[in-house]
């Protein structure tokens, strides 16, 4: 069954099109409008119309309004036209819950191609070719990189993930532009779409831009209705639009239709869509010379010259699909359905004019006459009348011109499109036809050698305003009658701007208003009053530059005044300027009066020029730029209530407590003066408990103080020492969890992933809060902090710091982090008391729930420090291995490694003395040292370049590999090669620790994640064997192969087998030992035996059948590290993760 009414979710000429459509097929069309859209055309020309809640943009974003609307008015569907909701994918979702049908494609593919990255790769998933780009979301540093990358061969395109339409978009060919054009972009994309995210491709500097009208049927059929070619554009915004495209060889055109219908395909799309290519007009091979730029899952502004040569009503076929229909059922199963029949051409009326500096001045204004060509071939798609006021607060666009012509000669449609222009009666604004007709009259156009920057390039020329260049075919209106002599003085009339009037005629005013009612337009009274800026006894008029409302004046007649004096107060969008003389000398005539609305260039006062002394005004008082005004005092006063000093109560209860206030843990963390605070101002969310005063007193920053500063500045450059700092504040209600601060969190979060900072929380606190005001029902964990903070693991270094109290909430975001510094005084769980008394489990008090003495041997903290000024200290030394390396190190005597392993293999030594002598001096930080002590992980330095170390302790089980041992190395290589840190093994392992006991922990399946860790590692490998090289267990020290490493060396001391010699010795010469009766003699064989083992497995002998690179001095090893540091070729940074995530265990 069909649809019985229809809202249509938009306005101007699109909802009129949609309206006309729906009716034609017996559709009731039903119109939604906003306050300031109240006279508009659409509203009359639907059956029904419902107003909107608020003015301008947003109300036609409200999606609960909308839904209300249709709703209220009986509708079973909802047409979004194009912009403000069309391909907003959740509006779609909405529809559906609210049983509204939404007239348009599906909602996975709104997601879909609403996603220009995704939209990307599913392009080239079926072989359609897409420009270099990187398909997603990308920093303002990423798109430098990516620029870079390009090799100065072509230059950047940045565009708006979620946008279309040309909003959001810049070309980039300079490198110093990168930062105002991604500025601009992520502003733009911000306004028009809701979303600032942006994403690079590779810019073809002479491109065609086509497009291909698809629609797709709920059967699975997709059919082609022809390309257009959309070219002529102004800085990305399309101007004119041709179908079919002009000078396009078949070749060419069939490759890319067959490439629209594959992607349309692959996705199995529904209803209407166009699937967008560039096309280079520099290739020479025509396979190669056309590009996937984007899917806009809408109907177009240009579907018009589509329905022109194919005669096909888009919109209806729209409709009908949605409805259900097939293509056979509505007449598109045809075999030449989509064969064009000669050209259309569109034109688009915009109220503005473009400046032959390429600068485009916006009109508006109340249309005194408005009158749109007609005769054969031509058909307008508008929504302006005479009378009728225009808004500021919307799109520039009036009217779409649109022409056909039967002719297979392209210079036939654009001759009618020329005519139907010179036939547009349009007064009382000023719109772009004459630009326009310039457009169509130029050679390039007409022999069709254009492209996408064509407009732009030529923009001087055709920004002129030639009287000769065409004709006007419509009569003038009659000059209103208003004149302006001496006796004359400006009054304001409602609502408009001031005229001159006779006020010694008492009907004057009525006069006037009879000529021009229902067309009082600013451009009118522009044109009658702002070029007369000679006044009375030859003086001259200071012109007002904006156009607005008057609300003081500050001189009288017959005042000196001199250049720079303030003459009066304008008031324009809700802001005051202050209008300052451009001319020295005595004021003869004011012609404005408080409350006259002017419009700009309309004569504020009148100045005979004279000599009144200085010519440039010299301020009577020197400004003091120590004073602080009262507006800036109230926002220090606010800031007050933040900071240390001014709350003495709840710094002596954390002294008391012997701890630190947070921001004297961020002070010393940050370089000084580097951090910049982000919310200081925010207060809990407890209105309904607490006056404001009190909720700034007591819950300042709302219990989070976060912001980004400079790390370790003296050691890096401004970008390696950029960091994110975050911390809970436990005197602010027990650092718990409240609405704000989780707020403020996923706005640094976001910040930190986009920019990819550096990340270190200071996370003590309580957990969730229970206090906040209610807002309603909820579910309580629909909050996206977690999720936003977990998506950062393995893209940014997160830093975990935490002292005294850690518990729920705050502890999640800590095992987050990839690495726990805690002071001796912490205790971390993921339950605080008041949880585990209330789940029945008994009554424990803070410090017995998670205490150092089992989180630390557990494996849970990284690293225990004593206090909280150590561990601010750990985690500037912790996070320097991530920002790169230093210049100034100083390094160990290496000969003393020639004495540190025994030449008595039975003997222990420190492996912890082998790591501290080959790195820099005091560069070394131990990582989880008290967990899994078979194996030693740590950073450390060489020539001041970072790496990762893991070692085996001889200490403990002789070096053997265990369960905790293999999950903390595995973890520990993840963490070095998803941020392209080298990694230096250092091995003494005599195996895989064996017997029940262990093979009880699981080490089947824990041994092996060193395994994987290692084999799949991009980062480099060091290797070197300090002693014992056993079996499996030293596998797992090395990616399960010695040639795992970029290199492979061994002391004198190292010695190589496949399990334990002894045991090799029993189980191979098992027969041998057994055929000999004597005890004594089969002892003393298998001696033997083992002593030759031992003698063919050191280091010296082993080597001669290859598989390491050599035996080496211990003392080389640190030049064999600086070797190896330099031979690896830079790791590019990254633009995507290497690994989803940071394994936390």
């Amino acid at each position: 069954m069909g649809f019985q009414s229809i809202l249509v979710a938009n306005r101007g000429e699109i909802a009129i099109r949609i309206m006309r459509a729906a009716n034609d097929l017996g559709i009731n069309a039903v119109a939604v409008y906003s306050k300031d859209d109240s006279q508009a055309l659409h509203r009359t020309v639907a059956d029904q119309a419902v107003a909107l809640k608020g003015r301008g943009v947003p109300a036609y974003l409200n999606m609960d309004g909308i839904i209300e609307a249709a709703k209220e008015s009986n509708c079973d569907a909802i047409h979004p036209g194009y912009g403000f909701l069309a391909e907003n994918a959740a509006f779609a979702r909405k529809c559906a819950e609210n049983g509204i049908a939404f007239i348009g494609p599906d909602v996975e593919h709104l997601e879909l191609f609403g996603d220009k990255g995704r939209a990307r790769a599913a392009a080239a998933n079926v072989d359609v070719p897409i420009l270099k780009g990187i398909d997603r979301s990308v920093s303002l540093e990423e798109a430098h990189e990516f620029y870079a990358s390009l090799d100065g061969k072509s230059g950047m395109m940045i565009k708006a993930v979620a946008g279309g339409g040309g909003r959001g978009t810049r070309a980039v060919t300079n490198e110093a532009d990168i930062e105002d054009a991604y500025n601009r972009c992520r502003s733009e994309a911000n306004i028009a779409f809701g979303s600032g995210e942006l994403y690079v491709e590779e810019f073809l500097e002479r491109a065609r831009h086509i497009e291909v009208q698809i629609l797709g049927d709920k059967s699975g059929n997709i059919v082609h209705l022809g390309e257009r070619e959309c070219s002529i554009q102004r800085r990305y915004q399309k101007i004119v639009e041709i179908a079919p495209a002009p000078n396009l060889s078949e070749t060419l055109r069939a490759n890319i239709i067959y490439a629209a219908l594959s992607l349309a395909k692959s996705v199995n799309y529904t209803n209407l869509g166009t699937f967008e290519f560039l096309v280079s007009v520099k290739t020479a091979y025509e396979g190669d010379s056309f590009f996937f730029i984007e899917t806009n899952a809408r109907l177009q502004v240009e579907h018009t010259v589509t329905e022109a040569v194919t005669g096909v009503d888009i919109v209806q076929a729209q409709i009908q699909l949605s409805e259900g229909s097939s293509f056979t059922d509505i007449g598109l199963d045809g075999p030449n359905i989509s064969a064009p029949r000669g050209f259309a051409i569109q034109t688009r009326i915009n109220m503005e004019t473009l400046m032959e500096d390429g600068t485009v001045k916006p009109s508006g204004g109340t249309l005194r006459s408005y009158e749109v060509p007609n005769g054969p071939g031509v058909r307008t798609d508008g929504f302006g009348y005479a009378g009728y006021t225009t808004s500021p607060s919307y799109d520039s666009l009036l009217a779409k011109v649109i022409v056909h012509s039967p002719s297979p000669k392209f210079e036939s449609a654009v001759r009618r499109s020329l005519r139907a222009l010179s036939e547009f009666r349009i007064e009382g604004i000023s719109a772009n036809i004459p630009f326009l007709t310039n457009v169509l009259n130029h050679p390039d156009f007409i022999n069709w050698s254009v492209h996408t920057r064509w407009v732009d390039e030529n923009v001087a020329t055709l920004a002129k305003v030639d009287s000769s260049a065409g004709p006007k075919r419509w009569v003038e209106s009659a000059e209103a009658l208003i004149t302006n002599g001496s006796a004359q003085q400006a009054s304001p009339l409602t609502g408009t701007a001031p005229v001159m009037v006779d006020t010694s005629d008492p009907l004057a005013l009525f006069d006037y208003d009879r000529q021009v009612k229902g067309a009082q337009g600013s451009e009118e009274v522009a044109e009658n009053n702002s070029a007369n800026l000679i006044g009375p006894d030859g003086s001259v008029g200071v012109a007002a530059p904006i156009q607005g409302t008057i609300i003081q004046i500050s001189v009288s007649e017959g005042d000196e005044i001199r250049v720079g004096q303030e003459i009066l107060i304008m008031e324009a969008m809700k802001m005051e300027h202050v209008i300052k003389a451009d001319t020295p000398g005595i004021i003869k005539k004011i012609n404005v009066a408080p409350d006259d609305i002017i419009v700009e260039g309309h004569p504020l006062i009148f100045v005979e020029k004279a000599d009144v002394g200085d010519a440039i005004l010299e301020a009577e008082d020197a400004i003091d730029l120590d004073y602080i005004r009262p507006d800036l005092e109230e926002a220090y006063a606010r800031h007050a209530y933040t900071l240390d000093e001014n709350r003495p109560e709840a710094v002596a209860k954390r002294y008391g407590r012997g701890f630190r206030m947070a921001r004297e843990n961020i002070a010393q963390l940050v370089d000084e003066g580097t951090f910049k605070e982000y919310g200081p101002l925010v207060v809990a969310r407890q209105h309904q408990r607490f006056t404001d005063e009190e909720l700034r007193k007591n819950t300042p920053a709302d219990g989070l103080v976060a912001g980004i500063g400079s790390v370790n500045g003296k050691y890096f450059t401004p970008e390696r020492a950029r960091a994110m700092v975050i911390s809970y504040d436990y005197t602010v209600l027990a650092g718990t969890q409240g609405g704000r601060n989780h707020y403020k969190q996923d706005r640094m979060f976001e910040l930190a992933e986009r920019f990819k900072i550096p990340l270190v929380f200071f996370t003590e606190g309580g957990g969730g809060r229970p206090g906040d005001d209610r807002t309603g029902p909820g579910v309580a964990f629909d909050t996206h902090t977690f999720t936003q903070f977990s998506q950062l693991s393995g893209w940014i270094p997160l830093v975990g710091v935490t002292n005294g109290r850690c518990f729920a909430g705050n502890t999640a975001l800590l095992a987050c982090c990839d690495v726990i510094i805690a002071t001796e005084g912490s205790t971390i769980a993921m339950g605080g008391p008041a949880m585990v008394e209330s789940g029945g489990l008994g009554v424990y008090t803070p410090e017995e729930l998670g205490p150092m003495s089992f989180q630390v041997p557990n494996g849970v903290v990284d690293i225990l420090v004593k206090d909280e000024e150590e561990a601010v200290e750990t985690a500037k030394k912790y996070l320097s291995y991530f920002q790169g390396p230093i210049d100034e190190w100083e390094p160990n005597d290496q000969r003393k490694l020639r004495h540190i392993v025994p030449e008595n293999r039975m003997r222990l030594y420190d492996m912890r003395e082998v790591i501290e002598t080959i790195a820099d001096k005091d560069s070394v930080l131990e990582i989880r040292k008290g967990f899994g002590v078979g194996v030693i992980t740590a950073f450390m330095r060489v020539e001041g370049k970072p790496m990762g170390v893991i070692a085996n302790n001889p200490h403990h089980i002789a070096g053997a590999i265990d369960s905790d041992g293999a999950d903390k190395g595995a973890r520990f290589v993840q963490l070095c090669d998803a941020f392209d840190i080298p990694i230096f093994s250092l091995m003494d392992c005599p195996g895989m620790m064996v017997g029940p006991d262990v093979e009880s922990t699981a080490l089947v399946r824990h041994c092996v994640r060193m395994f994987n860790a290692g084999a799949n590692l991009t980062t480099p490998m060091f290797l070197t064997v300090v002693r014992k090289a056993y079996g499996l267990g030293v596998q797992a020290m090395c990616g399960a192969s010695s040639f795992m490493g970029f290199f492979s060396v061994a002391w004198p001391t190292a010695e190589f087998a496949g399990m334990a010699i002894e045991g090799a010795v029993k189980l191979g010469y098992r027969k041998e030992l057994e055929a000999i009766e004597d005890p004594a003699e089969r002892l003393a064989e298998y001696q033997r035996r083992v002593d030759t083992a031992y003698e063919n497995a050191k280091a010296v002998n082993a080597s001669a059948g290859y598989g390491i690179d050599d035996v080496i001095d211990p003392a080389d090893t640190r030049s064999w590290l600086v070797m190896g540091l330099n031979s690896v070729p830079p790791t590019p940074e990254r633009t995507t993760k290497k690994y989803p995530y940071i394994d936390p265990w």
